[in-house]
């Protein structure tokens, strides 16, 4: 079996190009990995999602505990062979989303009781149950439990939840156990407040992971903020594993922290979008419900080279916007997961060939290439 490990191939400045090996393919570095919450990447099929370029997807610990089940999904082979994607499956840990969708919950020492928000029964979710959870699922990559306040929050409450997320970091390595060919990351917290941040990092690198996460950003704070918080975090975490920013985001946010050093990203984003009628382009987002593209004759972008692109008009996606049609969202959809793939391919090149900075200068002009 393929042991999971990084291999850096290049750098320029402080971003680099990698790859993570694992048992079931390489990850290619910087990456995007699409969103598949419940198993799925809305209005996707497995195969075109693999066709937009991505190397890895993303499931999430608290929405497959809910439903369908981790133990029923064990039992029918594991996420993989239950989803149709045979290739890496990174999870998070449910965290955020506890916090986040659950009106009704309470933090102790030992996890978290809440309400499910698919039936209202009551549930707990321990840095036990989450590795649990993740193990059942059979990911290959599985995150620590955290908590993830909002911010703004002032430095005393945000060290206080640090501390928490530390305590939950040891028992979720422990759980986490021997698993060959699975790996386990650790998430550094402390909203943005460089000290805590560096606090973190030191005590997770002390435990041990097989990468680094940072977590708690995009949740409020500015990109100025996240990337103040990156500039003072990124550069002590260990070069010979992957760095992973959570839930992150616009491709500004992308490029900027891969300036920064970070390997690995996830968001909504661009599905979310597909599904609203947004559409990605080099010069910018563009509202496919408006009336001035009614009669417009072209693709979306004339560069890019996915289906939407190559069979659809815009007027043709407006008029599918505006009527509902579930084709609207898979083709904007693929559009958009295409350009971020193309985003990450034209990073991965241009650190490779050296010519990061121009590259990104000319992505600010409207080019992506």
């Amino acid at each position: 079996m393929t042991d999971f490990r990084f291999e850096l191939l290049g750098t320029d400045g402080q971003a680099r190009t990698g790859l993570i090996h694992t048992p079931r393919g390489d990850i290619r570095t910087p990456a995007f990995m699409p969103v598949g919450t419940a198993g799925t990447v809305k209005a996707m099929l497995p195969q075109s999602v693999r066709e937009t370029g991505a190397d890895v997807i993303l499931g999430n610990t608290y929405h497959l505990m809910l439903r369908p089940g981790a133990e029923r999904v064990a039992r029918l082979g594991g996420l993989h062979r239950f989803s149709g994607w045979e290739r890496p499956i990174l999870t998070d840990s449910g965290g955020y989303q506890v916090m986040s969708l659950s009106k009704l919950r309470k933090i102790t020492e030992e996890g978290v009781r809440f309400r499910s928000h698919v039936d209202g029964s009551e549930q707990f979710l321990s840095p036990e149950r989450a590795m649990e959870v993740q193990r059942l699922l059979g990911s290959d990559i599985q995150m620590v439990l955290d908590e993830c306040p909002a911010l703004p929050a002032d430095e005393a409450r945000i060290e206080k939840s640090w501390e928490l997320s530390l305590r939950w970091a040891r028992r979720s390595k422990q759980a986490f156990g021997e698993q060959p060919g699975h790996a386990c990351f650790g998430i550094v917290q402390g909203g943005t407040y460089p000290k805590l941040r560096r606090r973190s990092l030191e005590d997770l690198m002390e435990i041990g992971f097989d990468g680094y996460a940072v977590g708690g950003l995009a949740v409020g704070e500015s990109q100025s903020e996240m990337f103040d918080t990156l500039d003072a975090v990124a550069p002590h975490m260990p070069a010979n594993r992957p760095r992973y920013l959570m839930g992150v985001g616009k491709p500004s946010d992308i490029i900027g922290a891969v300036l920064r050093g970070i390997d690995m990203f996830d968001c909504v984003l661009p599905t979310r979008s597909g599904r609203n009628g947004q559409a990605f382009t080099p010069e910018g987002a563009l509202n496919l419900r408006n009336a001035r593209f009614a009669d417009d004759s072209g693709p979306i972008d004339p560069a890019c080279s996915c289906p939407a692109c190559r069979q659809f008009s815009r007027a043709y996606l407006h008029h599918v916007v505006k009527a509902g049609e579930i084709i609207a969202a898979m083709l904007l959809t693929w559009h958009n997961l295409f350009f971020y793939q193309r985003i990450m391919a034209g990073l991965r090149q241009a650190i490779s060939s050296g010519q990061l900075q121009s590259w990104v200068a000319r992505f600010h002009q409207g080019v992506v290439d």
